[in-house]
């Protein structure tokens, strides 16, 4: 529209003109979205795992692109009059007007907020110009739901193994789908019984999609038998022999770690996304709506969903943010509620010398880490703008470290509180305080599993930079993950050198180094003396995890990366799987 007929028109009629653009900017992208979803599938049966890969990162994009491209349509079709808010109240009433009887009603709502927040920097919410709770009618009770598989009654647990799988219809061959059949039957056999089912299967639920991430693809559903329902999962693997059941699932924690907060999101070609999420809260009660949105590739309703659940939380409770538990970080100042279960950081205005960074350097690992493989062990983070809060909804000593360290980024007002950037992630309890209070064997577990969080995380390319326990933290599920990202980078971006000898017996006495050092210089030998754990539980480390301290170990992980090769890693158990390798 020509920039001076927009001046022309009604408000209503201006946005009558504007709103279909924003539609139809919004079926595009579920378009292209569910087009390199469909990928997955082929990707997994042709073994394609660079495809695979290059596919995740083009999705994570996707969004972004198709913003940028509304937004300009948006400001050449409403010329001078884009920052007219009676306009956007106009289109607003339109958009929801257009999109009222869509299935996928919930993401159209944050797609058109995202249209507005380009527009304007509103801080907080501005209800007439943006969706805050849901404005569409919600789908009814009785919808018809996510369309399933059905099976049964059968008492035949191989047979109806065999058929599930056979109803996939790969393009490829099993290795040896009988075997891997009576294998599944019985762990299905033994999971029933201990939720007290009987010995058959009146139901069988699948739900029609495979899940693909990465090198693995999944199966869900659930299974009744008398009074017992339990969830289902089942991990497939491929390989030139062909595919094989890698481990079956039966318990919603189980399920619930392949879904983890700190893995990277899954191809799951299932539309309309609400119906999926709704089945796959049955399989994992305990998981939050928002973290299923961004497992299922949908990260931004999925802020959607965690801003309205804390704005609820704020509405239901009294209690003050304050500091959150853990040593206070020289980056960023850390904040939560004692009752939520997420934490709020935000940038220092200034660092001290140790800290050779910037906040552009910190955003730039923030973005590192959403677009990597996170193996489980790089906790995601929601980055927010323009939050606003109750100021007397502070603790005093909270206020207080705004005010010195972060004015640039926080700005308290007399009534208000209003954060101008921040990421909000899962709260976990942070590895040091944890070791300090567990028991000799729970502290033992941490440590293995802490020496395997640095080992797939360079399976993937990536070093933390730091490897002390405060940088990592423990999920309810007791796994390890990295949450400080100050000096993350990519595990290329590191020079790994053995140490050189002492040239006289006073270099080993001296304080100061005898030879040179470059800022990304790492010495895996000098590693024990700075991993910062007590003697009994570096030892633990050192047997389970040696390797971590010897140079080649970190030489040849950066060659197995450099070369392409897709490393594989587990997000399950090694209890849960069905061949031993």
């Amino acid at each position: 529209m020509p920039e001076r007929a927009a001046g022309d028109l009604s408000d209503a009629r201006l946005a009558g003109t504007v709103v279909p653009a924003i539609v139809a900017g919004f079926d595009r992208y579920q378009a292209e979205f569910m087009g390199m979803t469909r990928r997955a599938k082929v990707r997994f049966e042709r073994c394609d795992w660079r495809g695979a890969v290059a596919d995740a990162a083009e999705r994570l994009d996707l969004y972004g692109h198709v913003i940028d491209h509304i937004e300009r349509e948006v400001r050449s079709a409403l010329g001078e009059r884009v920052g007219d808010r009676n306009v956007w109240v106009a289109m607003k009433t339109a958009y929801a007007i257009l999109s009222s009887d869509r299935a996928d009603y919930g993401l159209a709502e944050t797609f058109f907020n995202s249209v507005t927040r380009r527009i304007f920097a509103t801080v907080g919410v501005d209800r007439n110009i943006e969706f805050a709770d849901s404005d569409f009618r919600p789908p009814p009770s009785e919808s018809p739901g996510l369309p399933l598989r059905i099976y049964g009654p059968v008492s035949d647990l191989a047979e109806l193994v065999a058929t599930i799988l056979r109803d996939c219809s790969f393009d490829c061959e099993f290795e040896d789908s009988r075997r891997d059949a009576r294998l599944v039957a019985n762990r299905l056999a033994a999971g029933l019984q201990s939720a007290g089912g009987s010995g058959r299967v009146d139901r069988a639920e699948i739900i029609p999609a495979l899940f693909c991430r990465r090198k693995g693809a999944y199966l869900f559903g659930r299974l009744y038998s008398g009074p017992a329902c339990i969830p289902l999962g089942l991990a497939l693997l491929n390989s030139e022999r062909g595919i094989v059941i890698d481990a079956v699932l039966t318990d919603s924690d189980d399920i619930s770690i392949v879904f983890s907060f700190a893995r990277s999101h899954f191809h799951a070609e299932l539309d309309p996304a609400i119906e999926a999420i709704r089945y796959l809260k049955l399989l994992m009660p305990k998981k939050p709506i928002a973290e299923l949105y961004i497992a299922m590739g949908h990260h931004k309703h999925g802020k959607t969903e965690l801003y309205r659940d804390l704005l609820r939380h704020l509405r239901e409770s009294d209690e003050l943010f304050v500091f959150a538990p853990g040593i206070h970080g020289m980056v960023m100042v850390v904040f939560t509620l004692p009752g939520y279960d997420v934490v709020f950081k935000v940038i220092r205005d200034r660092f001290p010398a140790v800290k050779p960074m910037t906040p552009r350097d910190v955003r730039r690992t923030y973005r590192i880490v959403f677009h990597a493989e996170r193996a489980g062990r790089l906790v995601e983070a929601q980055e927010f703008e323009h939050l606003e809060f109750d100021r007397q909804r502070f603790a005093p000593d909270l206020i207080e470290e705004f005010r010195r360290d972060t004015d640039e980024t926080v700005e308290v007002t007399t009534d208000l509180v209003i954060v101008h950037h921040a990421y909000v992630e899962r709260r976990v309890t942070p590895l040091d305080m944890y070791l300090r209070d567990a028991s000799d064997e729970a502290a033992r577990v941490a440590v293995n599993d802490f020496g395997q969080a640095i080992k797939d995380l360079a399976a993937n390319g990536i070093f933390p930079g730091e490897l002390l326990p405060k940088n990592f933290g423990v999920t309810r599920h007791s796994r390890i993950v990295c949450y400080d990202y100050d000096e993350l980078s990519f595990l290329t971006d590191f020079t790994f050198r053995k140490l050189p000898p002492p040239r006289f017996d006073e270099d080993e006495l001296s304080d100061e180094s005898w030879f040179g050092v470059g800022q990304r210089d790492l010495f895996p030998e000098e590693f024990r003396r700075f991993i910062g754990l007590p003697a009994h539980l570096l030892e633990v480390l050192g047997r389970s995890h040696g390797e971590i301290f010897d140079v080649q170990y970190w030489h040849n992980m950066q060659l197995r990366v450099t070369s392409g090769e897709i490393i594989d890693l587990f997000p399950y158990d090694p209890s849960r799987r069905l061949h031993k390798t």
